[in-house]
């Protein structure tokens, strides 16, 4: 409860995917530069609140450490591959519409932690496929919103590697955070009650999320 709490604070004052216009001048004044582009990856996870709410609904109910792996590794995968193959081939998507699918990668995982697709409608959706899935639109929404900068193309490879690599540290450094937090969370004997008020709550923040993102679609195609 405390970390939902943090993020909800975070929500708040953040974008998803954001690539300030801070960060974006000093992209033009590093590029070349792998140890910066490193930093800049690693600062995106740990600062993305979407990513983080996924992640946490993740390994949510994941004991072992095998499993976690399985997880965060497909995760992993699809985020890096549309991350990379959409800046490098200038795959761009509206980010409205690619964040409001990033918000329901949020209520799916909750969903599912809550047991609702076998509730409601009698079978349970592959989780792991379904993680790959939604790391893919999640490394989309990245890729989009760095496409939206006039990025020099010389030793764009090299910078997007170190990029993508600080974005692995930056999740494993989250993940560690979220699987401290929920050892000691789940030797309390109110942790399944407390876990299914806590993946409503994560529901309700997808919800939030995609309605943002909609509002900002439909107010960007009617101006």
């Amino acid at each position: 409860m405390i970390l939902l709490a943090a993020v909800l604070l975070t929500a708040a004052q953040a974008l998803a995917h954001n690539v300030t216009a801070g960060d974006a001048g000093y992209i033009q004044e590093i590029w070349g530069a792998d140890h910066p582009f490193m930093y800049l990856g690693a600062k995106h996870m740990v600062t993305g609140y979407d990513h983080i709410l996924f992640l946490l609904g993740v390994v949510f109910f994941l004991y072992r450490m095998k499993d976690v792996g399985i997880y965060v590794s497909l995760f992993a995968i699809g985020h890096s591959v549309t991350m990379l193959l959409g800046v490098w081939y200038g795959w761009g998507i509206n980010a409205y519409i690619i964040d409001a699918i990033i918000g329901l990668s949020v209520v799916y995982k909750a969903m599912d932690n809550l047991g609702l697709f076998q509730k409601w409608l009698g079978f349970q959706p592959n989780t792991k496929v379904a993680t790959l899935v939604f790391g893919l639109f999640h490394g989309t929404g990245l890729a989009t919103k760095i496409l939206d900068y006039d990025i020099p193309q010389d030793g764009l490879l090299a910078n997007l590697l170190a990029f993508n690599v600080g974005v692995e540290i930056g999740q494993l450094l989250a993940l560690a955070v979220i699987l401290i937090v929920m050892g000691y969370w789940r030797r309390s004997p109110s942790f399944l009650r407390q876990a299914t008020i806590a993946n409503v709550v994560m529901m309700v923040l997808g919800i939030w999320l995609t309605f943002n993102q909609v509002a900002g679609y439909i107010a960007s195609t009617s101006a």
